[in-house]
């Protein structure tokens, strides 16, 4: 089995487009449509990477999602990749909360593949 995936967004034609992806580079993947329900899939399931969307609906958006996430010793190792469609200074905000990478919307296949080996060191 490969690395865990969690993809946190409330967009399914986003999560379809990460999934696609990433398909064929042996991640076993997960999928949340809001924060909170992020945060219980990545209590549950340990993911290695969080693929978190910035700006979602309800009480926990992505910011939130991951402070809690990366707050919980459980949880506390996942890698968390932020995508926004926001400016980029929220960047600055994302790596306060615990993001260790953030990618702007919208973003190319190739490029976020390129992050994800970057993040681990080695081929995703």
């Amino acid at each position: 089995m490969g690395r865990k995936l969690l993809i946190v967004d409330d967009k399914r034609e986003l999560r379809n487009l990460v999934k696609a992806t990433l398909e064929f580079e042996d991640w076993d993947v997960v999928e949340a449509e809001n924060g909170l329900d992020g945060v219980e899939a990545a209590l549950e399931y340990h993911p290695d990477l969080v693929i978190m969307d910035m700006i979602m609906p309800g009480k926990v958006d992505g910011m939130e999602a991951t402070k809690r996430i990366k707050a919980n010793p459980a949880t506390a190792d996942c890698k968390v990749l932020m995508l926004s469609g926001s400016e980029i200074n929220l960047r600055e905000r994302a790596l306060e909360a615990g993001v260790e990478e953030f990618i702007q919307k919208p973003f190319s296949p190739l490029d976020l593949i390129e992050t994800i080996e970057t993040l681990f060191g080695d081929k995703a």
